[in-house]
């Protein structure tokens, strides 16, 4: 059975499961990067290091967005190219990406190298804090070349049919970093800088995996090296255009995150900054599982909608709805049993620590339950070819609704009011998702999609 026919007549149930296990794996090993270099900084250095990478990481967000803008632009391009059977085309959009990815990473590496401190001074540092982020940043900023090649490289191996191939580049980068951060940071206790260098030679050795890839003559495109930098500017603006959507979502966590440390700082100091990095870290091992099951449904909504299986369409949500409801309901069960356990991970000789990252940890996450429905609501728009929707849905819990409330809430309730933001934006943007759905589903079948309005061209909110 080709691709086609199963997406179109497999059982919806193992044919969710069979796309969205590989990228639930994906997923989580991305997620170890932060998580690790956090775990390892909090027992090794304590809870100024551990606060020094919370603050620095609305930049390193930053660098993800510009990879990708650039990785996913240039994936998307190639996949068309190669299904219209126009290789030569695909070659040259890859190696434009390749020779853009190198050009702004160095510029982004000679711009945060040449504002280092004033960069950090604005992301909310405090003296205390300045080293520990100082140290960390100098050192991630001279991988960046690295991070973009094995990141936005890694995207343009799967889109030529080698997903296993793109998980190994990730788990190799992930397995690197685990046991360099246990021998720089504890056997040779070079605190956030050992860090900061594990995840660098992370970097180094999946960029190589992925360059061999293409050197061994694996590889379906062929990349030319003499032409990475005769950089063509129609294909690059092809390639930020398609690529702006996943940017702006990545550019507005950015945003978010510098205010939140911004508030974090103001009522609560140093301590609540470290709090929250040990939410952000707990908070991110248990979406990334919502977030490969999203992948894992996309396809097969984008397809059975286009086909007009309306029926298979629904059946897709239901199960990806469930599945994400249940991630998210055994993510707040966790934090309820075994809130010691988690938070120790980070630091379990620092008891005030503790205490405040169990209590953010309770209230951050005490709408947990609701949010898988929430997230898989705002894919399904983003699938059936409605960006405008799934941008609003998508933005309206972590920008549209939470940025405010983070201002407003602290000034009656303290560093605690910075903690019920989330939950209170969760709730609202959860209602106003499964609003949505409703009405998508009641008119869903009932007519033919308008071709402009399924391009997401003149479709209004």
């Amino acid at each position: 059975m080709n691709r086609a026919e199963r997406l179109g007549q497999e059982r919806i149930f193992p044919l969710l499961l069979s796309f969205s296990l590989p990228a639930i794996v994906g997923m989580l090993v991305q997620a170890l990067y932060n998580v690790v270099d956090r775990i390892f900084v909090g027992n090794g250095v304590g809870p100024l290091g551990l606060a020094g990478l919370t603050v620095i990481f609305p930049i390193m967000l930053v660098q993800m967005a510009f990879s990708m803008l650039i990785g996913l632009g240039a994936t998307a391009l190639i996949s068309i190219r190669l299904g219209e059977e126009r290789q030569a085309e695909a070659e040259r959009i890859m190696s434009n990406a390749v020779g853009l990815l190198i050009l702004v990473s160095v510029v982004m590496t000679v711009l945060g190298v040449a504002f280092l401190e004033p960069l950090i001074r604005l992301m909310g540092a405090s003296d205390a804090v300045l080293p520990y982020a100082r140290d960390y940043l100098s050192i991630i900023l001279l991988g960046t070349v690295f991070q973009f090649i094995g990141f936005g490289m890694n995207h343009m191996i799967r889109a030529q049919g080698s997903p296993r191939i793109a998980m190994a580049t990730m788990l190799i980068g992930a397995i690197t970093n685990i046991i360099l951060d246990f021998v720089f940071v504890f056997v040779l206790g070079w605190g956030v800088a050992g860090a900061a260098l594990a995840t660098v030679l992370s970097h180094v050795v999946s960029a190589a995996w992925v360059l061999s890839f293409f050197l061994r003559g694996q590889s379906q495109l062929r990349l030319d090296f003499r032409s990475i930098f005769r950089i063509q500017w129609p294909v690059v603006v092809q390639i930020v255009s398609i690529g702006f959507a996943p940017f702006s979502m990545q550019l507005a966590g950015s945003v978010q995150n510098f205010l939140l440390n911004q508030s974090l700082a103001h009522y609560g100091g140093d301590l609540a900054i470290s709090a929250m990095g040990i939410v952000f870290s707990v908070n991110t091992i248990f979406l990334m599982p919502i977030f490969g099951i999203n992948q894992g449904a996309q396809p097969i909504l984008g397809f059975n909608y286009g086909a007009k299986k309306y029926e298979r369409v629904k059946e897709t949500l239901w199960y990806a709805a469930a599945g994400g409801t249940i991630m998210s309901t055994l993510g707040f069960a966790v934090t309820r049993l075994a809130p010691v356990p988690l938070v120790s991970l980070f630091g379990k000789h620092d008891l005030e620590l503790m205490d405040l990252g169990m209590q953010a940890m309770k209230i951050v996450m005490v709408s947990y339950p609701i949010i898988g429905i929430q997230i898989i609501g705002a894919n399904f728009f983003q699938a059936l070819g409605k960006p405008k929707k799934a941008a609003f849905l998508s933005l309206s819990r972590r920008v549209l609704l939470l940025i405010p409330l983070v201002f407003i809430l602290p000034r009656f309730f303290g560093v605690a009011g910075v903690y019920m933001a989330y939950p209170v934006a969760d709730v609202v943007a959860t209602i106003t998702t499964l609003w949505f759905l409703r009405r998508e589903l009641a008119k869903l079948g009932s007519e033919d999609p308008n071709p402009a309005e399924e391009a997401g061209v003149w479709e209004s909110i």
